[in-house]
């Protein structure tokens, strides 16, 4: 018999969690900015945002580690301003995570906003409704099925990433551990009994996600019917 540490398990959640929060607060006013109003360079920075998407988490987590440690000026000046380190501890996972998660939540949301008819914002703004009260209570509520896509994909994102994880954050309990690390780490130590047990319930809670977002959005078309 052996015992099982589920406090990876309790990371991967909480960060998952935090990302998902962050990123629908920042992301939903950009991707609806992108969805309503074309300019010059809009490509460039649609490439921008949706490159996390096709770069290699290594190369990704190598430019991330860069950038966040104390050695680079950002670094420099969170830790000098708010004595925080960004490497190898918790707050680093969650700056990383809505980094390379920040493609999972602007893409479904660009899309649904993209999808609704002008005629339902005309209506809004003759009603004098600003840009800010348009989005939050006619464009976001017009956009269900989107919204659950992105919040669902961005969480379970988050909770299943190894490699920039594992750059930026290493393996530190209860603190930069999270599921995938333990997974990893129990295989290196041919501890493949542990290995199958973390990987079993990671592969149940994705299903779970997974089944949810289906169910949900077929049951918010069929209401739509």
């Amino acid at each position: 018999m052996f015992s099982i540490d589920f406090s990876p398990f309790y990371v991967s959640l909480k960060l998952s969690l935090i990302t998902t929060f962050i990123l629908f607060i920042l992301v939903t006013p950009l991707a609806y900015f992108f969805a309503r109003f074309d300019f010059r360079f809009k490509p460039f920075f649609e490439s921008l945002v949706s490159l996390p998407l096709v770069l290699p988490p290594s190369v990704l987590g190598f430019y991330l580690l860069l950038f966040l440690s104390p050695y680079s000026t950002f670094g420099k000046f969170i830790e000098n301003t708010f004595d925080i380190r960004l490497v190898f501890n918790f707050y680093g996972l969650v700056v990383a995570s809505c980094i390379y998660s920040l493609p999972f939540m602007f893409s479904p949301l660009q899309s649904g906003f993209a999808n609704l008819k002008n005629n339902l914002f005309e209506a809004s703004y003759s009603l004098g409704k600003g840009r800010l009260a348009t989005l939050c209570f006619v464009a976001l509520p017009n956009i269900k099925s989107s919204l659950l896509t992105a919040l669902v994909i961005s969480f379970a994102h988050t909770m299943g990433e190894f490699g920039v994880v594992l750059m930026i954050g290493g393996s530190i309990g209860d603190e930069t551990r999270v599921a995938s690390i333990a997974i990893f780490e129990s295989v290196e130590m041919l501890d493949y009994d542990k290995a199958n047990i973390y990987s079993m319930c990671m592969l149940v809670f994705s299903f779970g996600i997974l089944f949810l977002l289906y169910f949900l959005n077929l049951k918010t078309k069929n209401n739509f019917k």
